[in-house]
């Protein structure tokens, strides 16, 4: 079982979809995410253990390696694809409680700005850490966030921005959340926010990559 768990890892981590998939070239003509999960499943094991022993395994991995700059947004989003894969699978385990997840995870692009590619990576890998993400999309004013926050009962929620001009949306956004939702913690990320930005607006966490968002919502729970 281990072996397979193993695989699985190995397939979330370096993007091996399927068996057809041609990346990547040393995996080539080899099993994927979705051939060897099926198997993991038709095979018995835990379906827990596949989400913590296989695809947050690599998932993992795959964050460190895109904080220390030795890999980059293309190898993130085909390893995001394996996992979107192989998560499939696991779906009615989620439904039926049979897998219980770390906790929720709201996320959006703040008004004004529609730019994604930043949240899907974020998105992507806070979800195949073992956490249920409600994804807002762009362009989402302060009323959206709290009404999801309503909704999602002690769920974390993260704020995200690339442009300077809308930024300073994140201060307005981070207020009504709080005065909606006392004791809400929210983060804050986006190529020109910093540390202390993050003071400034009143946000609980910030950090400059998606691993590291991870770990901070993973010490919120451990």
């Amino acid at each position: 079982m281990s072996e397979l768990l193993s695989k699985i890892a190995d397939c979330i981590e370096f993007g091996k979809i399927n068996r057809a998939a041609p990346y990547p070239p040393q995996m080539k003509g080899q099993d994927g995410a979705d051939e060897l999960t099926k198997q993991a499943i038709d095979e018995g094991v835990n379906a827990q253990d596949i989400l913590t022993q296989g695809l947050m395994i690599g998932m993992g991995k795959i964050g460190v390696k895109f904080r220390e700059n030795k890999v980059f947004v293309p190898q993130v989003l085909m390893s995001a694809k394996a996992m979107n894969t192989a998560m499939i699978h696991l779906k009615p385990f989620f439904d039926s409680g049979a897998v219980v997840q770390k906790g929720t995870f709201i996320i959006g692009t703040v008004e004004g700005d529609l730019h994604d590619i930043g949240k899907n990576l974020v998105s992507m890998m806070v979800e195949g850490n073992g956490w249920k993400v409600v994804d807002l999309g762009t362009d989402v004013k302060a009323e959206q966030f709290v009404e999801a926050l309503k909704n999602h009962e002690n769920a974390f929620v993260g704020l995200s921005a690339l442009l300077t001009t809308t930024m300073v949306n994140m201060e307005k956004i981070t207020k009504a959340i709080k005065d909606a939702v006392p004791g809400a913690k929210v983060a804050v990320g986006g190529a020109p926010v910093t540390d202390d930005f993050k003071e400034k607006v009143g946000a609980d966490a910030y950090s400059a990559d998606p691993q590291g968002l991870v770990e901070y919502l993973n010490s919120q729970v451990n």
